[in-house]
């Protein structure tokens, strides 16, 4: 059977719309969301206000001046079991205000 010039495979259509509108960047940006919640536990993630991925610096907001204190002694074991639970190097430096 002859393929028409104007069709293409599902995964390829998929594949270029994400990559036009960059979507693949936003769902990384998820995923390192989901997985700060996950690595952390249920306990760290009620205390975070905010995250927010810009150029590969991860600014959290914490509730607890303790908690972020806590954490900031921890910044490179955290960056390193963030990119392991995403299986990518997105997280180069975190920030906690």
């Amino acid at each position: 059977m002859k393929k028409k010039d104007n069709q293409i495979k599902l995964g390829d259509a998929l594949k270029e719309l994400m990559e036009t509108y960059q979507l693949g960047v936003k769902m990384n940006e998820v995923r390192l969301y989901e997985a700060w919640d996950k690595v952390l536990g249920p306990t760290i993630a009620n205390h975070t206000v905010s995250k927010q991925l810009i150029d590969g610096r991860l600014i959290i907001r914490l509730d607890s001046a303790a908690l972020r204190n806590e954490l900031a002694f921890a910044k490179s074991k955290l960056i390193k079991s963030l990119n392991d639970e995403l299986g990518i190097v997105l997280v180069k430096e975190i920030m906690f205000a």
